[in-house]
């Protein structure tokens, strides 16, 4: 029987890849899930695992060439076994190993989400030789978007641990090797006789990697490969170049601080950025270089909006089970503005302007981890009470660290509410790819002009943040004036006006 390997889903947007590397060449023993290739997108780098063990019987597409998703790549013979060729080599090396070896479970990486290739291990909840059962928490991976934990995939020993903490492993690899209770004393010592056997082959790394080594001018013994065997991948190449600019760094980081005193600097604490904290850095910061970013301002009176929600929160949270806050106001009031601006609901994907028949209304939210942006689908379509529930159940889970990658993606417009930490004004940054974003501040009452008396009224000064290189200064003013005046007239939401 033979069983094909083909190309698997690329991504969002992918269609095509290059073949970077082979780890086995036809006639050669393998087995289920074993790595089989490399593929490269013009985005991730991507394992191919076997789909099952037996012999790998062809090579349909060699290094180089580029092939589509659902593409052949080889055929498996399954009528071989694996498990015949691959003994008489390792039983010298270890005769131990045999008895063992078929209990023995690897703990791989889970999958963490779309577009997200590679994760930080923060946390091991376990130590080599403690006993483990099935689905008990293993370690927990840290990625830019959301934390991960890994249960075990099965009961036994923890044998040995391959990505200790602070490492950074792709989407495909393996964290750690389970044994059961017999091989837990003879696993360690085994596990480490074949390990430089394999370190002294030929190993080729992929084609990105070599180009990034070429253009960082780093030679293969400073890039610690953490790929299959041992290979260095692109990421391994960025952390060299990392580790090898921040190695002088602290001389030329003493000069601004030669001024602090030994007894303030000795009270001082350092602490490395969680990824995430880094990802939301970097991610602001190229909001900032990419796009032609304004701000424009505006303020609204409360008034009616607060004397509707203050008539109807007791009778709202009676029949529908949640509070009626003013989220739900300015979600619906954004979603009636962008249907007269649709410019502000699109993204731009190289020259075209992509427009968006629908809104995905992201919501960002301050966690004690960083700042989060979940995502309410078709907002536009949901009442009131839809959004108040969707927002209390994104938040709370948010505040937990609970928020899958799925619910953080595919937003078409932001609504940051920095009032609910007292801020008067502000200027919200673009959350790329979006091409708007709405700035909420405090509510405070101050003195207007209304038909010639001063009155005292509860004002809230609004900020439109816009791609100024989609969205013209009349479509942005014209924006805000609509969210302005539905809050001001909040019958205007339910007429459609």
């Amino acid at each position: 029987m033979t069983t094909e390997v083909r190309v698997p889903t690329l991504g969002e947007s992918v269609t095509e890849a290059t073949v970077a590397t082979w780890f086995k060449k036809p006639g050669d023993p393998v087995a289920v899930d074993e790595m089989l290739c490399e593929l490269e997108t013009d985005k991730v780098t991507v394992e191919v695992p076997s789909p099952a063990a037996g012999t790998l019987a062809e090579i349909v597409a060699a290094e180089g060439e580029t092939v589509g998703v659902d593409a052949l790549l080889a055929s498996i013979s399954e009528g071989a076994s694996t498990a015949a060729p691959s003994s008489p080599v390792e039983a010298p090396a270890s005769a131990p190993a045999p008895s063992s070896g078929g209990a023995s479970v690897d703990v791989m990486v889970p999958t963490l989400g779309e577009s997200v290739s590679e994760a930080t291990v923060s946390t091991w909840f376990k130590k080599v030789g403690d006993s483990v059962a099935q689905d008990e928490m293993l370690c927990e991976l840290e990625t830019d978007k959301v934390s991960v934990e890994v249960p075990a995939p099965a009961a036994g020993v923890l044998t040995e641990i391959l990505a200790p903490e602070g490492s950074t492993v792709e989407a495909t690899a393996r964290l750690a090797v389970i044994g059961d209770a017999a091989s837990a004393s003879a696993a360690p010592a085994p596990a480490a006789s074949p390990a430089p056997a394999a370190k002294t082959q030929d190993i080729k790394d992929g084609p990105a990697a070599e180009k990034a080594m070429a253009e960082a001018g780093l030679s293969r013994d400073q890039v610690t490969g953490t790929g299959r065997d041992g290979r260095a991948t692109k990421a391994d190449v960025a952390a060299a170049v990392t580790a090898a600019s921040a190695a002088p760094s602290p001389a030329p980081a003493a000069a601004p601080r030669a001024p602090v005193a030994a007894e303030d600097a000795s009270r001082e604490e350092r602490v490395k950025m969680t990824r995430l904290r880094q990802t939301i850095a970097k991610r602001l910061k190229d909001s900032q270089n990419t796009a032609a970013m304004l701000t424009t301002y505006n303020e609204v009176d409360m008034t009616e909006t607060m004397a509707l929600r203050k008539e109807y929160k007791d009778l709202f949270e009676k029949k529908h089970g949640t509070r009626l806050g003013f989220m739900s106001f300015f979600t619906k009031a954004c979603c009636h503005a962008l249907k007269e601006v649709p410019e502000v609901n699109a993204e731009i994907d190289g020259t075209d302007i992509v427009y968006k028949n629908f809104v995905h209304m992201g919501i960002a939210a301050g966690t004690p981890t960083g700042l989060v942006v979940p995502v309410i689908r078709d907002a536009d379509s949901m009442s009131f009470a839809e959004i108040e529930k969707a927002i209390a159940e994104k938040g709370k889970r948010a505040r937990d660290g609970k928020l899958s990658m799925a619910e953080m993606q595919g937003g078409t417009f932001t609504i940051s509410n920095g009032g609910v930490y007292g801020s008067l004004m502000s200027s919200p940054i673009l959350n790329p790819p979006q091409s708007g974003i709405l700035g909420m501040h405090k509510i405070q009452d101050r003195p207007m002009v209304i038909n010639g008396e001063i009155k005292i009224r509860p004002m809230m000064y609004l900020a439109l943040s816009y791609d100024h290189r989609i969205v013209d200064g009349k479509g942005a003013v014209t924006f805000l004036v609509r969210v302005k005046e539905a809050l001001e007239d909040p019958r205007r939401l339910l007429m459609d006006l």
